[in-house]
């Protein structure tokens, strides 16, 4: 086997790792003031109510490149039900995905005050996606009997759970996604697997006393996917600097595989995880956010020496709390 098709076979690994996803791809959308993307617990958390839309590009220079936008929604709703709502639209080459999630989440308070934050929160989010795959460019005269040269498409509903607890400066969270088995078909004649089931696990700790200048928070999460069994983990670090109209932040995360594929590297089989390496920048104008995020992939073999590149708008408007919590809490204020 040539040393191309070793490198074109470990891409096509790296990527079904990274992309190949079941709902909204994790990439680090989370990372720029979007927990809810992730934990549904986290819809109406806060002491204010969010809307965030995000834009994701890869690969500029490359067609059919994979590209991610979402629109997400979540409010307080009384003194211990929040409510959220999340449309997305997925595209990766001639595959794509839409859907969007509806979310219910109870939060139990433990505070003595309503100044204190001691939270205990739960969350669901039932989800209907569609998936397509467009076979109308591909070539006819390359006789296939699985292609039908049309656009085919598969929808199904899956459930996400997650429980969430913020204690002053810290903030934990456990969240399952795609809790039914989903026996789906992309053609008549392929089935994928029923088991989607992903857990993800997530802890920040806020280092700073209430009202100082500066803030750090470091961070983690690992994913783990139940069919195949790969395991990724997120090391984050974020600075904050409060200023009169807000705040300006910024931070970077690294994240690894645990697993790796091997290539030829020369006369040597050499073996490569998937790294990501993502820097953010953000600023909180009044009750604007704006975030920038830029992600760039390490190792010896990749497909493309462009990073991939996001911008996040959002919003904090009227509802939840009047005022922000006594505590240096990121997340939550």
């Amino acid at each position: 086997m040539s040393i191309k098709k070793h490198y074109l076979i470990l891409f096509i690994l790296l990527s079904q790792m990274a992309f190949s996803q079941d709902g909204i791809p994790i990439y680090s959308d989370y990372f720029s003031d979007n927990l809810y993307l992730l934990h549904p617990s986290m819809a109406g958390a806060a002491s204010h109510n969010q809307i965030r839309l995000t834009a994701r590009k890869q690969w500029f220079d490359q067609n059919e490149a994979p590209n991610l936008q979402t629109l997400s929604f979540n409010a307080r709703l009384g003194e211990r039900s929040g409510l959220g709502a999340l449309f997305f639209n997925d595209k990766n080459g001639y595959h794509s995905q839409t859907g969007g999630y509806l979310t219910y989440a109870h939060h139990i308070m433990f505070s003595r005050s309503d100044a204190d934050l001691n939270q205990l929160s739960f969350g669901l989010s039932f989800g209907l996606i569609q998936s397509r795959l467009d076979e109308t460019q591909f070539d006819p005269t390359d006789f296939d009997p699985i292609i039908a040269g049309i656009i085919q498409s598969s929808s199904y509903f899956n459930v996400d759970a997650g429980v969430s607890y913020n204690f002053l400066n810290f903030s934990g969270h456990f969240t399952v996604k795609n809790l039914i088995f989903q026996n789906r078909s992309i053609n008549s004649s392929d089935y994928e697997s029923s088991n989607q089931r992903k857990y993800i696990i997530s802890a920040a700790y806020a280092i700073g006393d209430y009202g100082s200048t500066w803030t750090y928070e470091p961070s983690f999460m690992f994913q783990f996917q139940e069919r195949t069994g790969e395991q990724s983990v997120d090391i984050n670090g974020k600075v904050y600097r409060a200023m009169d109209f807000g705040k300006l932040w910024g931070g970077i995360s690294y994240r690894r595989s645990f697993d790796g594929s091997e290539y030829l590297n020369g006369i040597e089989v050499a073996n490569q995880k998937l790294q990501y390496l993502t820097p953010v920048i953000g600023i909180n104008f009044n009750k604007f956010m704006f975030a920038y995020t830029y992600t760039q992939q390490m190792g010896s073999v990749k497909f493309d020496n462009g990073g991939y590149h996001q911008i996040t708008l959002g919003f904090n408007f009227l509802g939840g709390r009047d005022e922000p919590y006594d505590c240096n809490c990121p997340a939550i204020n």
